[in-house]
């Protein structure tokens, strides 16, 4: 199965892991999961348009839609070596004036972090003990769009984690996945006004975007 590509504990999600990212990603593209949703995301994206992308890990989903004709990207994630690495990507492909960097948990700097038209979080709820904070505050800086990629409810997966975190725990690692309960999210999404627009996904990932009412109300 995938590896969940968020970043709760920078332990794990090192620079010998954030270059192999880094190196895939210039060989591959996107992942298979990360490219639904940024089709998905595309027709929210227009010029001078603005993206929150929390545990954003090396800046695809950032790279992608700055160079689909986003104006500004604000980059949050708990990894330094990650950060790093994002750095030297948007500096290499000329966008470090349009990208600003937090280091941190996106849930303690909240209070810092302005509101953008779109909000992402790619493999990121899998990873956050406390959804409720996590999916509660970042919801309600979408503007326009929400577009998160996380565990689907089924037996499988949930087993699938569990295996994960006995072999984390095995190691000596504090990393543990998480199977929030995927109509949790989406009630917690419709609080903060937001409702299912699209959704795809595998066996394993949920890929869905929410739009906020006003702009479904404008479409109708």
């Amino acid at each position: 199965m995938d590896a969940c590509g968020c970043d709760a504990f920078a332990s794990i999600f090192d620079h010998r892991q954030a270059e192999r990212d880094r190196d895939r990603y210039q060989r591959q593209g996107p992942d298979r999961t990360t490219a639904m949703l940024l089709e998905m995301l595309r027709p929210y994206v227009g010029r001078g348009s603005t993206l929150l992308d929390i545990g954003g890990g090396i800046g695809v989903i950032d790279q992608e839609l700055l160079r689909a004709g986003a104006g500004h990207a604000v980059l949050v994630d708990a990894s330094p070596a990650y950060l790093e690495v994002a750095r030297h990507e948007a500096r290499r492909a000329n966008a470090l004036n349009r990208m600003e960097f937090v280091d941190g948990d996106f849930v303690h700097r909240a209070g810092s972090i302005d509101a953008a038209d779109i909000v992402t979080l790619d493999r990121v709820v899998c990873c956050y003990p406390d959804a409720v904070r996590l999916v509660g505050l970042s919801a309600e800086r979408a503007r326009r769009a929400y577009g998160l990629v996380l565990p689907r409810d089924r037996l499988l997966v949930r087993l699938g984690l569990r295996l994960e975190n006995l072999l984390q725990r095995l190691r000596g690692r504090a990393y543990r996945a998480y199977a929030h309960p995927n109509a949790m999210i989406d009630e917690l999404a419709a609080s903060a006004g937001l409702e299912i627009r699209s959704e795809k996904g595998t066996f394993f990932w949920r890929v869905v975007v929410y739009e906020r009412r006003e702009e479904l109300a404008a479409a109708a």
